[in-house]
């Protein structure tokens, strides 16, 4: 999707009302339309207190001139009430489309996040972005907004028409309007503070309901639906206080502001009934003012309703905007190399170290120098921990070393588009993603656009035609949140048709085989065997067995290269590997 927000993504300052105009001025069309529509409906409005003068007056010293402005205010009432219609159908219609743009917008920055992002984020959390927020974005936007312009209009104009009608009332009704403004201003920064940490709460909430429900069958194994019911209770509960108060401030503020306007209200009514008594004033006159006055004081109160929504609207801007600004760890260069196809697909390590951003203080990689050859079947062994996924990770550029480069053939990966990239590696991970998708299109995220032939094609090969025929609609079956319908060995054979399928000039293959059966296995072997002749292969194996026949067998232990050789040299040189080799058996 073009993101229609680039120009918001990398400020050196954020300020909200960049991501305001942003939001705004890719449909200055519409929103420009509405605008004419809500000025025209204000001056209408405004205009219906003299037409009732008018009408007043024109009864008293003449019937023909009050039943004139009677058909006119009926005109004008005809001309507001299209005119409201329309501006309905514009700001309606500007929300849904704002709420979309910004939702394309998060979910583009969001899947592009190299895992550095996700290790200080929960998934729940950016998901409430995603939904919560942009929903009040919706609201505001496409109601609140309009008629927060609206009644200010009205409020600007119903003063200056009060005064116009009469210099002294509305002197009167001025005097309290700053007693008025003073709680609005005082709670309304009280209430968006509030706002913004009801939302976090809230995020908080569905980051850990998120967590917790897609590990729900590990969280009743373990016993542990008490503690977390209750770690969940105590987010929403904290959430529901900052929401109390949050609404107290509110219904105090609505109350002092309703009780001033209407004392203000009935002050000036009596002093001009005064003033009509006195023949200063005619009854039409005072009718105006009282209409201008009430058109203030609702004005003055439904600001005060909407100044809440806006807290509220502002609140979610400033988390939507933390996500727009956030730059990723792993940038793409601004001028990348193009790459020329077929690459031969070597890959080398200069001086490579590394250390996850959340564990600084470990040293997770240290290569001073490895070069890995074309069409060259390379297996990393090592125990748990020892820094081999790590080396895919680099590979693929999902994170930068913190010393060193990483070239492909002759060209840093880190001058490269990450596309480009990722186009040239086909990657098998340990633990496999299944989407809720049917077979067929599980595979074909390897390679979108592959035909029908070809998914079946690299599906033979992975074995996964095996079971697709036991489904009940074959390819077509869908396969279930997280591939609940297939067992984790199923999932692996996907995964590995995918790889396949993609057809890149490097593989790299983390545990490919440890969720399979010893036939199947076999069966994966050759199906890899079959295609490592014109690819660059890697390989991660704690099962020595899928690793023999490799080019060569690199030792890795705490993020360096311990040895290197062949399955026999390492079992005369490496006394470790030597005794992996025995407890399987090997």
């Amino acid at each position: 999707m073009d993101n229609k927000f680039k120009n918001f993504e990398n400020p050196k300052k954020y300020k909200l009302d960049q991501l305001l105009f942003q939001i705004f001025k890719q449909h200055l069309f519409w929103a420009l339309g509405a605008l004419v529509f809500l000025l025209l409906t204000v001056i209408i409005t405004l205009s219906l207190p003299i037409m009732a003068r008018y009408i007043v007056d024109g009864y008293v010293f003449s019937v023909e001139t009050g039943q004139k402005y009677l058909y006119l205010s009926c005109a004008l009432v005809a001309v507001a009430a299209f005119g409201t219609a329309i501006r309905f159908y514009l700001i309606t219609l500007l929300g849904e489309r704002l709420v979309s743009d910004l939702r394309q917008a998060l979910f583009d920055k969001i899947i592009n996040f190299s895992p550095n992002f996700f290790e200080k984020t929960l998934t729940g959390d950016l998901v409430s972005r995603i939904n919560a927020d942009t929903t009040l974005v919706q609201s505001v936007a496409g109601s609140t907004l309009s008629l927060a312009v609206r009644n200010t209009l009205l409020f600007l104009g119903g003063i200056a028409l009060m005064f116009s009608t009469s210099t002294k009332l509305a002197s009167f009704s001025l005097l309290i309007i700053p007693i008025i403004v003073f709680p609005l201003l005082y709670f309304g920064r009280f209430l968006r503070k509030l706002t913004r940490q009801t939302q976090d709460k809230l995020a908080n909430s569905a980051g850990v309901a998120s967590e917790y429900i897609f590990a729900s069958t590990t969280i009743q194994t373990n016993s542990y639906q008490l503690k977390a019911t209750k770690e969940y209770s105590n987010i929403i509960e904290d959430s529901y206080l900052k929401s109390k108060t949050r609404v107290l401030a509110r219904s105090v503020m609505i109350f002092l502001i309703i009780m001033l306007v209407f004392l203000a209200i009935s002050f000036v009514v009596w002093t001009g009934l005064k003033d009509v008594e006195s023949g200063n004033f005619s009854i039409g006159e005072l009718l105006q003012f009282c209409l201008y006055s009430l058109v203030v004081g609702v004005s003055v109160g439904a600001i005060t309703e909407t100044y809440g929504e806006i807290s509220k609207f502002l609140g979610a801007l400033d988390r939507i905007g933390e996500i727009l600004r956030t730059v990723d760890a792993v940038e793409d260069p601004p001028k990348p190399i193009t790459l020329k196809t077929p690459i031969n697909g070597s890959i080398t390590f200069k001086k490579v170290k590394f250390n996850y951003p959340m564990r600084k203080e470990t040293l997770a990689l240290d290569i001073p120098d490895l070069k890995i050859h074309k069409n060259e079947k390379v297996a990393l062994v090592g125990l748990s921990g020892a820094g081999k996924t790590t080396v895919f990770q680099l590979i693929q550029r999902l994170y930068d070393p913190v010393k060193g480069s990483i070239l492909l053939d002759t060209h840093p990966i880190n001058k490269i588009s990450k596309e480009d990239l990722r186009q040239q590696i086909a990657y098998v991970p340990q633990e496999p993603v299944i989407f809720s998708k049917s077979v067929i299109d599980n595979i074909r995220i390897g390679r979108v656009g592959a035909s029908s032939e070809e998914v079946e094609k690299s599906a033979k090969l992975a074995c996964v035609e095996e079971f697709i025929k036991d489904l009940p609609q074959g390819y077509d079956t869908i396969l279930g949140e997280r591939g609940l319908l297939i067992s984790v060995g199923q999932k692996q054979r996907i995964a590995i048709a995918r790889a396949i399928l993609r057809d890149s000039p490097i593989l790299l293959l983390d545990e490919a085989t440890s969720s399979l059966d010893a036939i199947s296995e076999n069966a994966i072997k050759t199906a890899i065997d079959n295609v490592s002749g014109n690819k660059t292969i890697i390989v991660i194996a704690h099962r020595l067995s899928t690793v023999k026949n490799a080019d060569r067998i690199l030792f890795l232990e705490k993020g360096k290269i311990e040895n290197e050789g062949s399955h026999r040299e390492l079992i005369r040189t490496n006394k470790k590997y030597k005794k992996l080799t025995e407890l399987q058996f090997l």
